[in-house]
């Protein structure tokens, strides 16, 4: 069975649902998936990858961090 044809398939199946419970986890799913299907993520180069922690580790030795608990309350300022 071709991609096409399961889409339409799982639509069908979709439309006949009662459950507001399914629906909710089907759509946090999407979601998920949604961020996992982006064209711009790609994986690090080992070149990359070392480069990124050479600058974390120069910024914790230059005090460029943030405190857990001051994080925690600007991520609470999002909702």
């Amino acid at each position: 069975m071709d991609l096409q044809t399961r889409k339409l398939e799982f639509i069908q199946e979709f439309l006949k649902l009662q459950n507001a419970d399914a629906i909710s986890r089907l759509e946090k799913l999407l979601k998920v998936e949604k961020v996992w299907d982006r064209d711009d993520l790609k994986a690090m180069s080992p070149e990359e990858f070392k480069g990124r922690i050479d600058r974390s580790i120069a910024d914790s030795e230059n005090g460029r961090l943030t405190e857990l608990s001051k994080l925690l309350s600007e991520i609470e300022g999002w909702k």
